[in-house]
């Protein structure tokens, strides 16, 4: 079997590469091997057309495979909430949660997690023609095994752009290189109160698998929940992990980006985040008919969730 992500080095999609890595998948009676596949729309693209079961990736984006998220199945949260930061570069002097930084700039996002960041600004009361905010992709992003937010930050220290909003890895390397300043982390408060909820984290499959397999659905749940959990038990067993996938710099960052992140290690997929995450792809013209509870949630398995 397959499951495929968007972002390989990252922390936002790390308890798929873990539960491949550490063995649960394997515990589970589960032969699953880990492929990127960037940007997150082809991920669930290929597990549309049956070239992968599974998809660790941002939950609103299977619209852009499932049209109404008619066909998918959500398993569980890899974590909880929107999880992406927007950085600027340092040179700008960017006061924390300050989005009004972003005016006449040119901001690096990659396709679908780009939706966030454009909620956010309307919920923020930043017009992008208006103010000038030009969204944008990050110059370098589209080669086969480049991670987005690792080479965001390139793409700030060499000017191509003034800030980007990814994910917490490209964060930290920015942080670390003196080059960008943390504006945004909407997980932790910053930003308008409901851009917490427009997405999340997620391990997706289609509904078809469900209906055929269900054991190998629960199986997957099963593998997550205890990733989740060995994960909280040790986090140095991120390094472990990232040693195989990770240039150097980025394995010695990681520990300490998932030791941030344990607080949303909760798999728990609730009908108020359902809800929320809706009625932003309703808002985001992305979807026409609002998500139904019951059918995008493989609640069969929500007994799983409390382990």
């Amino acid at each position: 079997m397959k499951i495929v992500i968007p972002d390989l080095v990252s922390n936002s999609y790390f308890p798929s590469i873990a539960a491949v890595e550490l063995g649960f998948f394997k515990q589970e009676g589960l032969d699953v091997e880990l492929e990127l596949i960037f940007p997150v729309d082809k991920c669930y693209q290929a597990m549309r057309d049956g070239k992968a079961d599974f998809v660790g990736g941002s939950a609103h984006s299977i619209l852009a495979a499932f049209p109404d998220w008619k066909g998918a199945k959500l398993l569980g949260a890899l974590a909880q909430g929107m999880y992406w930061f927007l950085v600027m570069r340092a040179d700008l002097n960017a006061k924390r949660n300050d989005v009004s930084v972003v005016k006449g700039k040119r901001i690096g996002a990659a396709p679908w997690v780009n939706y966030g960041f454009k909620r956010l600004l309307v919920d923020a009361g930043i017009d992008e023609a208006r103010d000038n905010v030009t969204v944008m992709p990050v110059p370098g992003s589209t080669g086969a095994g480049v991670s987005f937010g690792v080479n965001a930050a390139r793409a700030l220290e060499e000017g191509k752009i003034d800030g980007f909003w990814a994910n917490g890895m490209g964060a930290e390397v920015a942080v670390q290189r003196g080059i960008g300043n943390v504006v945004l982390d909407v997980r932790r408060g910053d930003g308008p109160k409901q851009a917490f909820g427009y997405t999340f984290a997620c391990l997706a499959t289609t509904s078809a698998l469900v209906e055929r397999s269900p054991d190998t659905a629960a199986a997957a749940v099963r593998a997550l929940i205890k990733t989740q959990a060995a994960l909280k038990q040790e986090p140095g067993l991120a390094t472990k992990v990232a040693q195989k996938w990770f240039p150097e710099f980025e394995t010695s960052l990681i520990a300490e980006l998932i030791r941030r992140d344990l607080p949303y290690y909760d798999p728990t997929i609730s009908r108020d985040t359902v809800a929320s995450m809706s009625q932003f792809g309703i808002d985001m013209g992305l979807s026409q008919k609002p998500a139904v509870y019951d059918d995008l949630v493989a609640t069969q398995f929500s007994n799983l969730w409390k382990g």
